[in-house]
């Protein structure tokens, strides 16, 4: 039992650190960029010599592999926190635009990583081949939520899925950047992208054959 539990302590210590590790490349990355980070300012941040920070991250790779994942964790504790069992999927969609919208407001930083992993991603192989799963992810539950509103009468019967959540998603990411005069709120594009989904009433129709 004494050998278990100081297994356990040092698991769970070895798990804090890779933690620490990770909030100290995201907080460079957020300073710096991807192209900032080396493993000695993590070092310097975290308390912890060199050594020992290639004993947990062996190599840059495996330093942003380290992040993604607790990039993926966060997101994931994010939707956890409200089930979407038996929900519509207008119902799921209206909750991922609100976990964007809350994520954009209390935690920005986690957008900013991504962001910027994604953007090395497309020029480092071997970066992206890391990022882009959680990318991938990301559209790929927008096309399960399109999909699911087909069947369920939420969404238009003709619409593509998976062009729809790249249309989403595409959205979303151009809103959170937005760094020129031409502006438009969240909410007007999340708005919007739901006009385009939903199936339109008759009720216009209607009207015109009354009158």
């Amino acid at each position: 039992m004494i050998s278990d539990l100081s297994h356990s302590s040092k698991r769970e210590s070895g798990d804090d650190r890779r933690l620490a590790i990770a909030a100290a490349a995201r907080a460079i990355i957020i300073e710096k960029g991807l192209e900032g980070l080396r493993m000695r300012d993590i070092a310097a941040r975290v308390g912890i010599n060199i050594a020992t920070l290639h004993y947990h991250v062996p190599s840059k790779e495996a330093l942003v592999a380290l992040v993604a994942e607790s990039l993926r964790s966060d997101f994931r504790a994010q939707s956890e926190r409200r089930s979407r069992v038996g929900k519509t999927a207008l119902e799921q969609l209206r909750m991922e635009f609100e976990d964007f919208r809350e994520t954009m407001e209390d935690n920005p930083e986690l957008i900013v990583v991504l962001t910027e992993m994604i953007e090395r991603g497309r020029r480092d192989p071997a970066i992206g081949v890391i990022v882009a799963p959680m990318y991938d992810f990301w559209r790929h539950q927008f096309a399960d939520i399109f999909r699911l509103g087909t069947a369920d009468g939420s969404f238009r019967a003709d619409l593509d899925p998976t062009a729809a959540a790249l249309i989403t998603t595409a959205a979303l990411s151009d809103c959170r950047r937005q760094w020129t005069q031409f502006r438009v709120s969240l909410a007007a594009v999340t708005a919007e992208l739901e006009r385009a989904f939903v199936i339109q009433t008759n009720s216009s129709q209607g009207m015109s054959d009354v009158r």
